[in-house]
């Protein structure tokens, strides 16, 4: 078994130096746990979540590992985090063989990792997934976790990410992205690989820039936004699954935008880290009507992109507020790009939505 990627030597003033070493050890290590259950476990269970699939283990397992080696890592700070999973399925009757599998699967990633000699007990692992449980807010220093963003990409074998920022004072101040499925290099625009390699460990500390790196070790190359101008020569990503993208939407905002490529639709955040290392020009997210956004959506790649030289606002060009609790506060939909195109695509989003009755 590889190491886990490690930072070069933190850079001079970057005051998070620690917490970004921890944060990358944290998903670098849960994406192995994804990895093991998606390859072992897809092709034995009800591919649902709601039936306690596999991808249920992984969100879980995920959550553990990346709690107990931030706590690990970082053992002076108090810990305070936003994540998607709590423990009260796993508190009922009949849930003690999923808390037996998880805890099983959880150990043996440890174990085979080799970097910490801990053995969790079910109840290690049900307090780990409640430190997920802080609200946010603007004050204070939390962290925010989704363990799996992508569900049905996990569940079909294709793109899932496991994205941690920490917020300092109600503001992102660093990310970290691990994309099991997502080539190192680049991806092409069928959603597919371009090159052998696959796992990217994206991560980003503000004032810093942003690397990538593989997943299996390699040493982080700085990665920036494209720097098209021109909407004709952009191509765009959105999301795979129709309910997270109002499609006839964001064709009328492509028609307008004159662009000509189709789009690529990957699921999860990996679509952040693809935008910031150049492999498309826009990322852009128009939800149904009424669709809440949670932060841990959005926080790790927000700033991923944001620190490789890019922008993430919403429909209105608005910065993203991540310090209003375990939702964002934002006007319509969500776009990343580069500067040149960002007050192209929000003008055309504004057209298109209005056209389509979103605005008034």
């Amino acid at each position: 078994m590889s190491e886990l990627p490690s930072p070069p030597p933190a850079a001079a003033g970057n005051q998070y130096g620690a917490e970004h070493a921890a944060a990358k050890k944290a998903v670098a290590l849960a994406a192995r746990l994804c990895k093991k259950v998606q390859q072992d476990l897809l092709k034995l269970d009800v591919q649902t979540k709601a039936d306690r699939t596999p991808v249920t283990v992984a969100d879980y397992g995920s959550q553990v590992l990346v709690s107990v080696v931030l706590k690990i890592e970082l053992p002076s700070n108090s810990f305070s985090m936003v994540a998607e999973e709590d423990s009260e399925d796993l508190r009922k009757d009949g849930a003690q063989e999923m808390l037996g599998h998880i805890t099983k699967l959880v150990n043996e990633t440890i174990i085979n990792d080799g970097s910490y000699s801990i053995t969790l007990s079910k109840e290690d692992v049900l307090v780990a997934i409640d430190g997920g449980k802080s609200e946010g807010g603007p004050s204070g220093r939390y962290w925010i976790l989704d363990p799996i963003d992508g569900t049905k990409g996990f569940i079909r074998g294709d793109q899932y990410a496991i994205g941690l920022a920490l917020l300092d004072e109600g503001k992102v101040v660093l990310g970290a992205m691990a994309c099991p499925n997502l080539p190192f290099k680049s991806i092409d625009h069928n959603g597919g690989s371009s090159g052998d390699q696959v796992g990217a460990l994206f991560s980003a500390t503000i004032g810093c820039g942003s690397t990538v790196e593989s997943l299996e070790g390699s040493q982080p190359q700085k990665i920036s936004v494209c720097s098209i101008s021109n909407p004709v020569d952009a191509s765009f990503f959105e999301s795979y699954e129709r309910k997270h993208c109002m499609r006839d939407c964001t064709s009328s905002i492509a028609e307008k935008l004159g662009i000509q490529a189709p789009p690529v639709r990957i699921d999860s955040q990996a679509k952040y880290g693809a935008v910031a290392q150049g492999d498309g020009a826009i990322y852009w997210r128009f939800p149904h009507k009424r669709s809440k956004e949670a932060v841990w959506d959005h926080a790790a790649g927000s700033i991923i992109v944001t620190e490789a030289g890019g922008l993430v606002k919403d429909a209105s060009g608005n910065d993203l507020d991540f310090s209003k609790g375990r939702y964002l506060d934002r006007d319509a939909g969500i776009i990343a790009t580069n500067k040149y195109l960002m007050p192209l695509v929000v003008k055309a989003a504004q057209e298109a939505m209005k056209e389509e009755g979103i605005l008034g």
